[in-house]
């Protein structure tokens, strides 16, 4: 069964950016301490961004985030969608105004203005093809920002959360949390490296 994985880097004060994010100033100010572990030569960072890539069927995210990886400072050849692993899954964007053109034309990029739950939608059935022309069950990533993750758990969508914490404060930024109704989690694993604890949870 396709799952919904959201799965997303956070500081220790909450943040998935630092202060400005955005084309031309990616993860914001100070955001790239947050991905310190996808680049990282630990063995059990490498495992965990290996098999996150791996089981990526489909990719959901909005659209401030699409034009940070399509921007000019974005994703190449050597580092795109899971870091030095360069996977490429299909790749759905919820957006309400699609661009006009793709830097990354190489890509498979499907753009939703329906909202949300149709671009999860989308993105499952692209999975369920993907894993049954590779006869592996693979998964949708919900890769963010902040608000697609945070807004996916507040409607019910989400399966699985994934998260990466960084050793970090950044004092300011993009919030991964900013209300919403409670959700229960259950804890299912803890990895722990110089670089980041990764942490898997059900979402109830």
């Amino acid at each position: 069964m396709t799952r919904i994985i959201a799965d997303i880097s956070v500081s220790l004060d909450g943040f998935v950016t630092g202060p400005d994010p955005g084309p031309d100033n990616g993860p914001g100010t100070g955001g790239e301490a947050l991905h310190t572990w996808a680049f990282s030569d630990d063995p059990d960072d490498r495992r965990v961004l290996r098999q996150g890539t791996a089981r990526s069927g489909a990719v959901v995210l909005g659209r401030r985030l699409f034009d940070v990886v399509d921007g000019p400072n974005g994703w190449d050849d050597k580092t795109g969608y899971g870091a030095g692993e360069v996977g490429k899954p299909a790749f759905v964007v919820v957006t309400s105004s699609p661009p006009e053109s793709v830097r990354l034309a190489n890509l498979d990029w499907t753009f939703v203005t329906t909202g949300l739950p149709d671009a999860v939608t989308t993105a499952r059935h692209r999975a369920e093809v993907a894993s049954s022309d590779s006869g592996q069950e693979l998964d949708v990533v919900l890769m963010g920002g902040g608000a697609t993750v945070g807004s996916a758990l507040d409607a019910g969508l989400v399966d699985t959360l994934s998260v990466h914490l960084a050793p970090v404060v950044l004092g300011a930024g993009t919030p991964l949390f900013t209300g919403g109704a409670p959700r229960m989690l259950v804890q299912r694993s803890v990895t722990s490296t110089s670089t980041a604890t990764h942490l898997t949870y059900d979402v109830l």
